[in-house]
């Protein structure tokens, strides 16, 4: 098996979702149509979204009960992505901090699915 490289979210709004996404990238998906997108990053890394009411087989729970980890190489890295991504408006669910593992925020797309940007600690407790 090959180590993991795409994540998939399943959407309410496939249209809202990927025009969010757009905008958060700054770049298009690869593959689009009615009930999915699909974005691939700089490295190969790949994130999917699936219309949630097209999803097969269907799931039992609400959507946006995830969190998509971005890795920044220093603490400045992150105020810029979170200065960048506040700019295009998108929810700040937790303002840059310190935390035991690093310098982190969090944000959420359309769906509630969490998006957080982190540094990690020189140290973590």
């Amino acid at each position: 098996m090959k180590p993991a490289n795409f994540v998939l979210l399943h959407v309410a709004d496939l249209a809202a979702s990927a025009a969010f996404y757009h905008r958060l990238f700054d770049h298009r998906p690869v593959e689009h149509s009615s009930t999915f997108a699909m974005f691939v990053m700089p490295g190969g890394f790949r994130l999917g979204l699936w219309k949630a009411d097209c999803v097969a087989p269907k799931t039992s729970g609400d959507s946006g009960a995830s969190e998509i980890v971005f890795t920044c190489d220093e603490d400045a890295e992150v105020e810029a992505v979170h200065a960048d991504w506040r700019g295009k408006g998108v929810t700040i669910l937790q303002s840059p901090e310190m935390m035991d593992f690093g310098h982190t925020f969090t944000a959420e797309d359309p769906d509630g699915h969490r998006l957080r940007v982190y540094h990690v600690a020189a140290n973590p407790a």
